[in-house]
């Protein structure tokens, strides 16, 4: 590196020295005017920053492309995941809108088995109150032939009574009942 600004020194100090001349006056014409060397010294100028800026550029733009294409491949690795993604979620919600039908299913026929159930047991229920009154009926009827049977024993039935039939106590209970 030192050698290469040792030699841009040179390259500079040089052309400087041969200019820097006489103080004479000449007839300036194309031959012996110093055009030459100022196209000399642009062209070693526009070298030399060519030679140092070159690189530094070309690299820059090199790199550059390199992550342009970078950050395309990852926008497009990202586009390819979210397609994925959305694939995925496009199917699961497919599955979920199969499984809320099965689920729907399900309940309207557990729905009617429980409605048939409750209806059985309330048909059940229902019978055995009727049994239960009827039951109830027949104590009670029981009860009140009792309660009839003692009323006319107890009131029913006096001394002169006692000379009536079988049969006439029988019609006498049932007139009671009736």
């Amino acid at each position: 590196m030192k050698l290469n600004k040792i030699a841009l020194a040179i390259i500079f100090v040089l052309p400087i020295l041969s200019v820097a001349g006489g103080s004479e006056h000449h007839d300036i014409s194309m031959s012996n005017s110093d055009f030459f060397y100022r196209v000399l010294n642009f062209t070693i100028f526009a070298g030399l920053i060519y030679y140092l800026v070159a690189n530094p550029i070309r690299d820059f733009f090199k790199n550059r492309s390199a992550d342009i294409a970078n950050r395309i491949k990852e926008i497009d690795a990202k586009l390819q995941e979210s397609k994925n993604e959305v694939k995925f979620a496009e199917e699961y919600l497919a599955k979920s809108q199969e499984k809320a039908k099965e689920i729907i299913a399900d309940a309207k026929e557990e729905s009617v088995i429980l409605a048939e159930n409750i209806a059985k047991k309330s048909e059940e229920i229902l019978l055995a109150l009727e049994k239960q009154l009827e039951d109830k009926m027949i104590v009670e009827k029981k009860k009140m032939v009792k309660t009839t049977i003692k009323k006319l024993l107890e009131d029913g039935i006096e001394s002169s009574d006692i000379t009536i039939d079988g049969s006439k106590v029988v019609s006498l209970v049932s007139k009671k009942v009736a």
